[in-house]
């Protein structure tokens, strides 16, 4: 891939991610490669590598849209995190220097300051720490295939946008336990660091899916509410 459609690729799954078109909207190429500054040719292959990922739904006749996803889908696709997540954070121990536990630990600070009642809550920014956070984990892991597999089935469920169906409650569950997986890390437990994260995962699947319907998620429908990505 070249470098301007690795580049293309890399803009355009952060708008997917960033919420910037709702699911099933049309991504034509034209708009894109002014959007993206770039000639169509690295949009087509952004796109490509775009629907290998999941985030993008390509038709012969209609063209690309952003990919819809299923209740029952999300679901598989939050079976396959609860599997393979705890697992790769459980591998992270014992990988990560002492500056790079301060850094997941300054990340949590962050995510918590961000996310606390009362606050001027920022959840555009407690979506970007939370990937770090998580992408720092799976990366620390050192399999290229757990690596390459929660890659994908991150970027779908974090596209979703449905982030706002977080009570007060799971919200704070949520960010307590990025602090309590730090603390497994800095004991040295990998067991501990999967059992939390196996925790997080459930409290995020509940809060996303518990009382979604399938039609609020084909829609990409995003009331107002508690808007974090959290997972």
């Amino acid at each position: 891939m070249s470098q301007a459609s690795q580049r293309a690729t890399d803009l355009l799954r952060a708008k997917i991610l960033e919420g910037q078109w709702r699911s099933g909207e049309r991504l034509g190429e034209v708009e894109l490669a002014e959007v993206l500054q770039v000639s169509r040719t690295p949009v087509r292959e952004a796109l490509s590598r775009l629907a290998s990922e999941g985030l993008v739904e390509m038709s012969p006749n209609k063209g690309a849209r952003v990919a819809t996803w299923s209740e029952a889908r999300l679901g598989e696709i939050f079976d396959i995190r609860m599997l393979l997540e705890p697992v790769a954070a459980g591998k992270a121990v014992g990988k990560l220097s002492g500056d790079e536990i301060d850094q997941l630990e300054e990340l949590a600070v962050r995510m918590h300051a961000h996310g606390r009642p009362g606050g001027d809550r920022d959840f555009g920014e407690i979506a970007r720490l939370n990937r770090t956070f998580h992408a720092m984990l799976i990366e620390k892991a050192e399999s290229v295939q757990l690596e390459a597999t929660l890659t994908s089935v991150r970027h779908i469920s974090l596209a979703t946008r449905n982030y706002q169906h977080f009570t007060e409650d799971s919200l704070s569950r949520s960010l307590s336990h990025h602090f309590e997986i730090v603390a497994a890390i800095r004991a040295d437990n990998p067991d501990w660091v999967a059992s939390v994260m196996r925790c997080h995962l459930h409290n995020a699947r509940t809060a996303m899916l518990g009382p979604m319907s399938a039609s609020d998620l084909s829609a990409g429908s995003t009331p107002d509410g508690i808007g974090a990505i959290l997972t």
